[in-house]
């Protein structure tokens, strides 16, 4: 593909580590590689993955620290960099961005793009009223140009809520293949990682959050036979730090599971481990997965709504589980242990949520005569 000389605006409301920021950073550092000029405008410009953007990628901090403030300051930022494509990521900051995009006298094309199923997420969790989450939906989303849902489970989910045709939103997956080695670490590598003692090692990822139900993948890991002498790491932080640390302890289980917390670069993890675990009660796609099976890593995961099934071809790369199933993931776990693995057919299918292809699609839907 050629190189187009294009301006896309990207706004977050920061560079956390989740996984939409980070899809964000991938597509852009991509963009950027490419020749086009790229822009993160922050609602304040922090996070642990503002250090990964390509030196030539600009960085605008609002200043606000709620969406509300951030629509007119936004507005006079459009109105003067006069971007062609603006992307925005995450409501309720999407809708707000349209709001700002009007203001501004509507400056390029915009794309709005939901990592999450909002049903479970705000409706299900109690962050938002039902009627305020579907009417701000469905008043200003039909504005925008385009709307990406990261899995066909989301695109669905948003198109209940918002009352918008299917041909409105288009499903792009998350570029989370970004081209790592796949080579196993040497045994001092995991044996500093992991530690000794042990001869099968479990891995999972992500936040310490309701959503991602670790209780659950302690549990299962507990019902695991002793003999298949396995240690469980969970890399991440937050708020349910405390209350699996004592699940942990009332299990007695302290020498067995670790929680490192947050790490930035987590595939030396991915290339030590002999399984991936993710227990979600629901995810928008599962960029974790990817991420495994890219380092040639076996996945068991729970068929939560939505994505784990749509990257693990209904089972076809990786075993489902039922939420909130301790016995049946304990199995799961047991079989994919004892079982051989093709790291090949692995690596493959991860190369379809590969950053250039993911990067390809979005250009296309954004600059369509161009491509």
């Amino acid at each position: 593909m050629t190189k187009i000389e294009k301006k896309i605006v990207i706004i977050l409301p920061d560079l956390g580590g989740g996984g939409a920021e980070r899809l964000h950073v991938n597509l852009a550092n991509d963009w950027a590689a490419r020749g086009l000029s790229v822009e993160f405008v922050l609602m304040r410009k922090q996070g642990e993955l503002l250090s990964l953007l390509a030196p030539e990628i600009a960085v605008t901090d609002l200043g606000v620290d709620r969406i509300r403030g951030a629509i007119l300051p936004l507005a006079a930022h459009l109105r003067k960099s006069r971007p062609q494509a603006v992307l925005a990521a995450m409501w309720p900051l999407t809708s707000a961005v349209v709001f700002s995009w009007l203001f501004s006298g509507r400056p390029g094309k915009l794309f709005l793009s939901d990592h999450e199923n909002l049903s479970l997420s705000y409706i299900g969790q109690n962050r938002a009223k039902p009627g305020y989450l579907k009417n701000l939906i469905r008043f200003t989303y039909p504005l925008a140009n385009g709307i990406v849902a990261v899995s066909r489970g989301v695109m669905e989910d948003l198109c209940v809520l918002g009352s918008l045709p299917l041909n409105k939103v288009r499903v792009i997956y998350n570029p989370a293949a970004t081209g790592v080695s796949p080579l196993r670490e040497s045994p001092g590598v995991r044996e500093q990682l992991w530690g000794t003692g042990f001869q099968r090692h479990i891995l999972a990822v992500g936040r310490l959050a309701p959503q991602k139900d670790y209780e659950t993948l302690i549990k299962a890991f507990a019902l695991l036979p002793k003999a298949i002498n396995a240690k469980l790491v969970i890399l991440g932080e937050g708020p349910l730090r405390a209350d699996l640390i004592a699940l942990v302890n009332h299990l007695g289980l302290q020498e067995c599971i670790s929680l490192p917390g947050f790490i930035r670069d987590p595939y030396p993890w991915f290339r030590s481990a002999d399984l991936f675990v993710l227990s979600s009660q629901w995810e928008g796609f599962g960029n974790v997965i990817v991420e495994a099976l890219e380092c040639g890593v076996p996945v068991v995961s729970t068929d939560c709504l939505s994505g784990p099934a749509e990257i693990l071809e209904d089972g076809r790369y990786g075993k489902l589980v039922p939420i909130r199933d301790p016995d049946a993931m304990a199995a799961a776990m047991t079989a994919s242990l004892a079982e051989p693995h093709d790291r090949e057919k692995l690596m493959s299918r991860a190369k379809v949520f590969s950053v250039r292809n993911i990067s390809d699609q979005y250009l296309n839907y954004c600059f369509p005569a161009d491509n």
